[in-house]
């Protein structure tokens, strides 16, 4: 009976969200739920999600002839008026290590990429870029010997990034920085 059928299939689709939620899943609409039985792989945004949130700076690998408090200092410098994660990550190093940094001068970030702006280094003003390492593809920079550190750190799952002076030749790498975040407890069950 079209009646019956009228009632009984919305009554069974908000008795399933209803105890879906309960459970603390979310469902879209209808349309979801009635294509759920062919979901295979299911994809995570891990940040606050299955990790704590609160990511950690792991690595400091600075560029040959560079030891780790230069560029750790300037990238605090870079990120000290901003409350992105990896910015408080980074702050956090710093401070560990009992390293001061420079007030920065005209610092911008960029929208899903980075940072740029001045900061003194070794005594001078510099132009720094601290970022993504797609960012660092699209300005171009060469990452050089820090490449396969890069790559080995991205495959044992940090988020790698990448700071960077300009100078007369381009943008030259002077470190990287590979962040990881804990996951929760029930990471796993999830």
């Amino acid at each position: 009976c079209p009646c019956a059928r009228g009632l009984a299939t919305p009554a069974a689709i908000m008795a399933g969200t209803g105890v879906a939620a309960q459970h603390g899943i979310l469902i879209k609409d209808a349309q979801a739920l009635e294509l759920a039985h062919r979901v295979d792989t299911v994809a995570f945004d891990k940040t606050g999600t299955l990790t704590l949130g609160r990511p950690q700076l792991k690595a400091l690998v600075p560029a040959p002839g560079q030891d780790e408090a230069a560029p750790l200092s300037a990238a605090a410098s870079l990120q000290s008026g901003s409350e992105h994660p990896l910015a408080h990550a980074v702050l956090a190093a710093a401070r560990e290590r009992a390293l001061s940094w420079p007030a920065p001068g005209e610092v911008r970030a960029v929208p899903g990429r980075g940072f740029e702006g001045e900061v003194p280094l070794s005594g001078h003003p510099a132009a720094l870029r601290l970022g993504s390492l797609r960012w660092m593809d699209e300005l171009g920079v060469a990452l050089g010997p820090l490449a396969a550190q890069a790559q080995a750190l991205q495959s044992e799952g940090a988020t790698v990034s990448v700071l960077a002076r300009r100078d007369g030749a381009g943008l030259t790498a002077l470190a990287l920085l590979a962040f990881a975040d804990t996951p929760k407890p029930g990471a796993r069950e999830a």
